[in-house]
């Protein structure tokens, strides 16, 4: 029988995909063994061995515990460690664990086991990260060992080249990868150079005609491909399809929610809003006490802000900045180290305090929880100039975060984020906003998500 080939990574004889599932096995039955070590250790501490109803009931409870924890990894990404920091581990497992174990705190009360030891709980959260954490510490040194390290090749010109190799040389894992750079396929060696790299980079500025021939060749070669959409490419994404007679069309999406999407998304945000209004009003006194203690001026702050189909509305934030920061300045957007801002707004901006008012602006329809940020129509204006497909963002309600929020920074580039919106208008879904307000959770402890643009 003919020996099979792999040609994409190379970690022996081993074939690729039953060694990545192997190594994913692995950890997942490593992080199990860890959430049952952490429960053991915590009955042993406050139980003893005589509780012995108790203990029945907290090893009834560990396999809820595991369902909680295979959703919360999965939301996190931490079954892959494959080139993740060591800090965004540990940052993702704090925020999965904590959710998990507050999640399991509400399921005792709801399912009225007032019995049930807290202690425990809390206990097993503290020893859980600490297992977790010093688990997945070593998969990660183990992955990053054998591991090999990829070359790639970037297929772009001019600003955009320069650009994509910026941020590759900012990428974890990608620091040292790019080896050459390509700025069209009627360079002799073309195909040469994805010959010789596993990863093969596509601008989007390059013609199309050379996209298709790099996809083509490089698909053929078992590489791994990653390009930068453009309005053209975000369009063929969930497309349907049509038979005209026996001629195949693909229905290109009009980027507009359906009334089944609207009605099930206005009801996620009225649940989430008055849940998170009566949890968050104790934070939001004392908020407003601190905004009235550091500087004078206004408690609140209202700006006009474009929203659904291009309608404005005012948007109500806390107020971060010192009073009529613009009067003299006119609409700038924050910069890193801006003046204007105060000392207090400077710690609300970097926990996300001062985004609480508009909570008020989702319950009452001009906002939903998730969606594109709402811009003011002055910026609005020069972005839909630059970019006539920016307005297709305001074909959805904008929202307190997003996929742009998640994903991006405070001062990633006006047309990133509009890619990061269109992806999601394009998958709108109940599980979608989910996923991404649990994932807010980790933006709020990450200090590059806040920071302001660069000046020049």
């Amino acid at each position: 029988m003919e020996k099979k080939k792999y040609q994409s990574i190379d970690y022996g004889w081993i074939p690729v995909g039953y060694n990545s599932l192997m190594r994913k096995i692995i950890l997942i039955i490593g992080d199990i063994f860890c959430l049952y070590l952490a429960t053991s250790i915590a009955m042993a501490l406050e139980l003893g061995n005589k509780q012995t109803d108790k203990i029945a009931f907290h090893l009834e409870f560990l396999p809820i515990l595991v369902i909680m924890m295979f959703f919360m990894f999965n939301v996190y990404g931490l079954f892959s460690l494959i080139r993740k920091k060591l800090v965004d581990i540990f940052l993702n497992l704090l925020v999965a664990v904590t959710n998990i174990y507050i999640m399991a705190m509400a399921m005792t009360f709801f399912f009225r086991q007032f019995d049930y030891s807290r202690v425990v709980l809390v206990y097993s959260a503290v020893f859980s990260f600490v297992l977790l954490a010093i688990w997945q510490y070593i998969c990660h040194q183990w992955e990053w060992k054998h591991f090999p390290k990829q070359t790639a090749v970037l297929f772009a010109a001019g600003e955009e080249a320069e650009r994509i190799k910026n941020k590759l040389a900012k990428t974890y894992g990608l620091e040292q990868a790019l080896q050459s750079v390509c700025d069209s396929c009627q360079q002799a060696n073309w195909q040469q150079l994805i010959d010789a790299n596993y990863y093969v980079f596509i601008g989007a500025e390059l013609p199309i005609a050379d996209k298709e021939k790099i996809l083509r060749y490089a698909r053929s070669t078992k590489k791994q491909i990653f390009f930068v959409p453009t309005m053209y490419e975000l369009a063929c994404k969930n497309t349907g399809i049509l038979v005209v007679d026996d001629i195949p069309m693909q229905r290109v999406t009009r980027m507009l929610l359906t009334a089944e999407q609207r009605v099930l998304k206005r009801i996620l945000d009225i649940t989430v809003a008055v849940t998170a209004l009566i949890l968050l009003s104790p934070a939001m006194v004392i908020t407003a006490i601190m905004i009235r203690v550091d500087s004078k001026g206004s408690v609140l702050y209202s700006q006009e802000r474009v929203g659904l189909y291009g309608e404005t509305f005012f948007v109500h934030k806390f107020r971060s900045m010192k009073q009529d920061a613009e009067a003299k300045c006119g609409p700038v957007l924050a910069a890193e180290g801006d003046p204007r801002i105060t000392k207090f707004g400077r710690f609300m901006r970097a926990t996300r305090l001062d985004e609480l008012p508009q909570l008020f602006n989702v319950l009452k329809g001009e906002m939903s929880i998730v969606g594109p940020r709402p811009e003011r129509p002055f910026f609005v204006k020069q972005f839909i100039a630059q970019k006539p497909e920016y307005d297709y963002r305001h074909n959805v309600k904008p929202g307190i975060t997003g996929l742009a929020q998640i994903a991006g920074k405070y001062n990633t580039s006006a047309y990133d984020k509009l890619i990061y919106d269109l992806l999601y208008i394009q998958d709108v879904s109940v599980k979608t906003d989910l996923m991404i307000m649990l994932q807010t959770f980790k933006v709020l402890l990450t200090k590059s998500s806040t920071e302001g643009v660069q000046g020049k």
